[in-house]
């Protein structure tokens, strides 16, 4: 093909393709009978009627009819007979991003016809509006609507299904005040807020070192973190592999660890940090990196996931989008090409919350199980932790491990004065004793009297709470992913949720917390201290949760890291999901319905006139 030729065929994919419409000809009735939500998804259930409902290549398409481009190919999760359930992240069309703005009709397609348009169920259209959601972000002050409505031109008795979607942002409601004089007047103060705190100067740092640094940035890897002042867990699980490896010596290996999500940082540690990620090509993170929610990387460096957890059920990233700290439109997280998690049943959750589609999340394994799973190891931390407390040896151990309460790191507490200390140590007697490790963030210290030191022990400093599993024989937590790492020693776990519901409204959950928690599910003390005396555990449920989260036991993480993303060994399945979801999105990239929708005919009229 020659350069004129490839320029033209170029073109007219850029100029989109129409598609036959059969509406006329009446070949299929569509009509949306029910809508529901699940946090983020919504689930817009169809029925289908006339010669065409039983075709089995049917594809559903969210169509702009302002622009008459399609923006959402619908997920068909359920049909039965002609009934068809169409599923639908919002904050993910399929692109790594919201649902564009604009008002949607669902076309019934297949191959190059259009063979219906979906229309409302009378008996839905008083509802329309209850069935609507706002989602909050930008600390409540930003609104993402999904509004249902119909065209109002319409015949009566054939209301047009609408689906109109709205980015608000905060509009003002004052005249903008003048700035004070005395501000002209601090030179000094105004150049250290352009060094220290204006974005755009660090994003023109960070184009220069990309122009510098280019020929570099080939086999160039960073291990970066925002959470901490050194790598550790996933991060240090993945190097040191490539380095037993020798992969060091095919590529560069760079490090950055800094507190960046809880402290400012200065003109030298931003300097540092962008140079960094201008001579890489691969970026492995293990949390939320604030600096990209607003520096756009070049786009051939790949950014990947690692994350610092299993799967537990606290909602997180997209997953609490609507909710108090969710993410804006536009965030860290959109910038990753893969992230990780222990098994595809549980990739889902984990492209929830970081906006991905779920074939980027690939199933590797956890890093950090690596050297948990060490048999050598394993027995290297238990004969430590004997002689560090002797009170463990011949005794089974409790551990009380809950995640913390309140917002943030600032406000994070845990209510001790729930819990019955003088029922738990006569609970102990003489076959426990109680270990107490609360999360890292709680501020209020555990105050353990003198009556119960010789069975209580407060392990919050203790550094690896994965190593501690090794010599548990009951877990107590509540939201945790903790009971990720736990499972795998195969023994009992209780979860004290008393306040449930109170968390779930303002933390919120990506699953369902009672048929997801592989134990004991009690909501007072009481019931807690019960189920202690009685050793009603529900034990069977560890075995069900290892099933669904875990598609390796073994020590091949890092190796399954190294070789499906640095060194492209993927697995040929995955790698055929990847390619299928990139020819969805540009066959429907590709589609145009403008004619069908009259878009840009009265701007045509007028030009005529």
């Amino acid at each position: 093909m020659t350069e004129t030729e490839e320029n033209t065929e170029k073109n007219n994919r850029n100029r989109g393709r129409g598609m036959n419409s059969l509406i006329d000809q009446k070949v299929m009735k569509a009509t949306v009978t029910d809508i529901s939500w699940e946090r983020i998804f919504v689930t817009v259930r169809i029925r289908l009627e006339g010669d065409a409902a039983n075709r089995d290549d049917l594809i559903f398409y969210g169509v702009d009819t302002l622009t008459g481009q399609a923006h959402i190919c619908f997920k068909v999760i359920k049909k039965e007979g002609n009934e068809v359930s169409l599923y639908l992240n919002v904050t993910n069309n399929g692109e790594n991003r919201c649902v564009p703005f604009g008002c949607y009709a669902i076309l019934v397609c297949s191959k190059d016809e259009i063979l219906a348009e979906c229309q409302w169920d009378l008996k839905l259209v008083p509802d329309l509006l209850a069935l609507s959601r706002d989602f909050l972000y930008s600390a409540q002050k930003n609104v993402f609507a999904v509004t249902f409505i119909t065209d109002e031109d319409a015949e009566a008795e054939v209301l047009p299904f609408r689906m109109h979607v709205i980015n608000a942002k905060r509009a003002g409601e004052d005249f903008p005040s003048s700035p004070k004089a005395s501000g002209y007047f601090r030179p000094i103060m105004f150049i250290t807020g352009c060094l220290l705190g204006h974005k755009p100067i660090i994003r023109r740092i960070y184009a220069f070192y990309s122009f510098l640094y280019k020929k570099k940035a080939d086999k160039t890897v960073l291990f970066m973190t925002e959470q901490s002042k050194e790598i550790a867990s996933n991060l240090k699980a993945v190097s040191d592999r490539m380095i037993e490896r020798g992969l060091d010596k095919e590529y560069r290996i760079l490090y950055s660890a800094r507190t960046a999500s809880a402290e400012s940082q200065g003109i030298k540690s931003w300097i540092h940090l962008v140079k960094l990620l201008a001579q890489a090509d691969h970026v492995f993170i293990d949390d939320h990196a604030p600096v990209f929610d607003w520096l756009k990387l070049r786009k051939e460096t790949e950014v990947v996931q690692l994350w610092h957890a299993g799967a537990g059920f606290k909602s997180s990233g997209y997953s609490r989008w609507g909710h108090y700290g969710c993410p804006k439109p536009q965030s860290c997280h959109r910038q990753y090409k893969y992230g990780i998690a222990g098994s595809k049943n549980i990739a889902p959750f984990f492209s929830e919350v970081w906006g991905l589609n779920d074939e980027q999340v690939l199933p590797t394994g956890m890093p950090r199980m690596d050297e948990y799973l060490d048999e050598t190891h394993k027995q290297q931390k238990i004969e430590e932790l004997h002689k560090k407390y002797p009170a463990t040896v011949g005794k089974k151990v409790i551990l009380f491990a809950p995640t913390y309460r309140g917002r943030n790191k600032k406000s994070a507490y845990y209510p001790y004065e729930l819990l019955d200390f003088d029922r738990l140590y006569e609970l102990c007697g003489d076959e426990y004793i109680l270990f107490f490790k609360a999360h890292p963030w709680t501020n209020n210290k555990l105050k353990i009297e003198k009556k119960y030191q010789d069975k209580f022990f407060d392990l919050k400093n203790y550094p690896n709470i994965n190593d501690l599993f090794y010599i548990v024989d009951l877990l107590i937590t509540d939201y945790s992913s903790n009971i990720f790492e736990y499972s795998l020693m195969r023994k009992p776990m209780i979860f004290f949720a008393f306040d449930k519901t109170e968390y779930s409204l303002s933390r919120g959950f990506h699953r369902d917390y009672d048929l997801s928690a592989p134990g004991k599910v009690c909501e007072t003390f009481e019931e807690l201290a019960e189920a202690i005396e009685k050793k009603d555990f529900e034990y069977e449920k560890v075995e069900q949760y290892i099933e669904h989260h875990f598609d390796y036991i073994d020590s091949g993480a890092s190796d399954r890291v190294i070789d499906w993303i640095l060194l492209g060994k993927m697995p040929q399945e995955i790698k055929d999901e990847i390619e299928a979801r990139k020819r969805q999105n540009e066959v429907m990239n590709q589609l145009d319905f403008k004619e069908m929708y009259h878009v840009g005919m009265e701007e045509e009229d007028e030009e005529e006139k």
